[in-house]
């Protein structure tokens, strides 16, 4: 905050500020007279919450108080988690979404159009702040929901807030950035509130042109900026033709398989099979499908298999069935390296007749396909395995490939569970069992603060690699004892310390740091100083509160002012 020019952050009408600091600021009578506890502050909020019935008209009362009182929202935040996670971000940013351009009411982040090309340098200087990270997407493919065009704007405003939240990056650092390309949906070039530009996609071609140009202008404004790409119908072409050059990732390809990673280093030492009996099929081979096969097989290869005995532990499904060289289609580009040569010449059509061929110890959903891992498949993974290690990892709820309940139902409570929405516990012969979340937020976030503070000119592979095994590390060891696959999300701060350490080593490692204070630094060092560099919404009043007393202490002693008049 700069107290030089009396203007306040914007959203900063706090009432934890002292009539000294509200007068400073010029908001003295703006905000209600009572000075309030934080604890009151959060009290309130948790009223207001609770008198709305629906999830996305929480959402949206959340959504003003972010805009209105920045430290309270985040205050919220981390003080409840695990309760307001769901409600800013999977599954209610998906509702969200899908009516954005209907409930639009203030402006948020940045909105660069086609229309825009050859100017986007000119129009980032309209942003005032300095960035540290951006996330970035164009609306082609949000969650299970498809081509939303701009109103894909949720997702990096979500996104943004718990990278916020989970690993105290600084609010005004945050940029929220929809690039608009057009749409292919139809509903909502028809649509007359639909905010977003009313033609058809833009080619790749023209895409990609525009995408240099925003990554030169992003980079000119604000050297080093962390790119995060999200929620492109094809994300490999810009992760391919950036991530040498700028500091950048996509995390539904890396920040994805990242964390299923960490949730399948726990669950393959709890089966009991080693990486090498591993087989594991995959239900969906998109992009993010791929991106998690690719993370586990380095794992694989890390416990002593080359590459190509790991990539042999995977079949992948799509909407045609197994994978395979010779099954008559041209596959997509990221299909090939998991293509299957060993069919035999014979086709397997559907998931059922590929788990029947393969008795997999894995069993993997990325797929959107709601429900498909069937009562009968759950049960038949539970007849060949000990301990099945069952990954529904579809968002939102109602696309999840099976429910938690189903999956200890059907498995006699041996799966070895994580998912990709949130699951109710589940009591089972007397016993209460939680469902592992496969959450990115338990990655990302520290990748994203690691990055920065390690001021990585790039985002490795062993980068990734790492954020996945420090997460795997960061259960406690009642929470180990619990077969649990990923920690309490309540510990989600001191959870995005270990990985964010995870990160700045493997960066050092790589040779790709430019920050000179970390080097030599012992592990306790490292913490402590990551941990003094993370934005704590709890101690906002205070350092505020000593800022301006600090500032009209200095000034009263030069004589300009009397401290008195505050």
């Amino acid at each position: 905050m700069a107290t030089s020019d009396r203007n306040p952050e914007r959203g900063d009408y706090d009432t934890s500020y002292s009539i000294a600091v509200r007068r400073f600021h010029r908001k003295h009578g703006l905000i209600p007279p009572v000075v309030e506890s934080q604890d009151v502050q959060l009290q309130r909020c948790i009223k207001q919450l609770a008198r709305r019935e629906k999830d996305i008209d929480k959402y949206l009362y959340l959504a003003g108080l972010r805009n209105n009182n920045t430290h309270l929202f985040y205050r919220l935040v981390t003080k409840h988690i695990k309760d307001i996670a769901p409600l800013i971000y999977t599954p209610t940013v998906g509702d969200a979404c899908l009516q954005w351009s209907h409930n639009y009411v203030q402006p948020e982040g940045m909105y660069l159009s086609y229309a825009d090309k050859g100017h986007v340098a000119s129009i980032l200087q309209n942003w005032p702040q300095h960035v540290e990270i951006t996330v970035v997407t164009d609306g082609s493919r949000i969650l299970g929901l498809g081509d939303l065009g701009i109103n894909g704007m949720g997702i990096p405003v979500g996104k943004l807030a718990l990278y916020i939240g989970c690993a105290g990056i600084r609010p005004e650092a945050t940029l929220p950035l929809m690039l608009d390309l057009g749409t292919g949906n139809k509903g909502l070039r028809e649509d007359p509130l639909y905010m977003g530009s009313r033609r058809e996609k833009r080619s790749a071609e023209e895409e990609q042109e525009f995408m240099d140009e925003v990554m030169i202008a992003l980079n000119e404004k604000w050297p080093g900026i962390v790119v995060q790409f999200e929620d492109f119908k094809n994300p490999f072409p810009a992760l391919e033709r950036y991530r040498q050059k700028y500091t950048c990732f996509n995390d539904d390809i890396q920040g994805t398989g990242a964390v299923v990673l960490a949730g399948i280093i726990n669950a393959v030492k709890k089966s009991g099979v080693p990486a090498k009996g591993q087989r594991a099929v995959f239900m969906g081979a998109g992009s993010a499908g791929v991106g998690v096969a690719k993370q586990i097989v380095e794992f694989f290869m890390r416990e002593g298999l080359t590459e190509d005995q790991a990539r042999q532990c995977f079949w992948l499904v799509d909407t045609k069935g197994l994978v395979t060289n010779d099954r008559g289609d041209k596959l997509a580009e990221h299909k090939v390296y998991f293509s299957r040569s060993d069919n035999g010449g014979k086709q397997y059509k559907n998931l059922a007749e590929v788990v029947e061929y393969v008795k997999p110890t894995i069993l993997m959903g990325l797929s959107t396909i709601g429900g498909i891992f069937s009562a009968d498949l759950l049960t038949k993974m539970a007849q060949w395995n000990k301990r099945p290690i069952i990954f529904p990892l579809s968002n939102p709820s109602a696309n999840s490939e099976c429910t938690f309940e189903d999956a200890v139902k059907y498995t006699n409570g041996k799966a070895l569970f994580a998912s990709g929405s949130p699951f109710a516990p589940v009591v089972y012969e007397g016993r209460t069992l939680h469902a592992g979340q496969g959450n990115n937020m338990y990655v990302f976030p520290g990748i994203g603060l690691g990055t920065i503070l390690s001021k990585a000119t790039v985002v490795t592979q062993s980068m990734i690699y790492a954020s996945a095994e420090a997460l795997s590390t960061a259960l406690s060891p009642s929470e180990t004892a619990q077969d649990w696959l990923y920690p309490e999300v309540a510990r989600i701060r001191d959870v995005s310390v270990i990985v964010a350490m995870g990160v700045i080593r493997a960066a050092e490692e790589a040779g790709v740091t430019r920050e000179t204070r970390i080097k030599g630094m012992k592990d306790e060092e490292l913490e402590q100083w990551v941990r003094s560099k993370m934005y704590d919404p709890h101690e906002e009043t205070r350092r505020v509160e000593e800022e301006v007393m600090s500032f009209v202490n200095d000034v009263a002693a030069k004589g300009q002012v009397n401290g008195s008049h505050l």
